[in-house]
């Protein structure tokens, strides 16, 4: 039962495609302001500010965010300081370092995870009528 042969790996590597990310924030640039966008974005700079989708945000390893995330999904490596509200789900994967808050319906931790946050976690959809 507890035999660590029988145990599949956490990490689950994101079904994306290069082609289906519609922007990139590159690792050594740095934005400060208001994202919003449909369909799928990466950042792996530094990124100050807002970010406000319905669909999903991918923060990779090298990226650092200080910021007012509401999103769909968020899949997050880097380190993040503020608020996230997703809408359907957050997978915090190693390195990550996280302080502020979540909310969510379903939040994924990986270990190694450093997660210093108050988390909310609600019924699917009851995010979204709040608003």
């Amino acid at each position: 039962m507890f035999n660590k042969k029988d145990q599949r790996p956490m990490r689950k590597e994101t079904p994306l495609e290069k082609s289906e990310i519609k922007a990139f924030l590159g690792p050594g640039s740095h934005f400060e302001g208001k994202l919003q966008f449909h369909e799928i974005v990466r950042i792996d700079g530094i990124f100050r500010g807002e970010v406000s989708s319905k669909d999903t945000l991918i923060v990779g390893e090298t990226a650092d965010l200080q910021a007012e995330v509401e999103v769909g999904s968020l899949i997050l490596s880097g380190r993040f300081r503020g608020n996230v509200k997703a809408s359907v789900r957050v997978e915090l994967r190693a390195p990550a370092q996280v302080d502020g808050s979540i909310e969510t319906p379903a939040l994924v931790v990986e270990d190694g995870v450093v997660l210093n946050s108050t988390i909310i976690m609600k019924k699917p959809g009851e995010l979204e009528r709040e608003e």
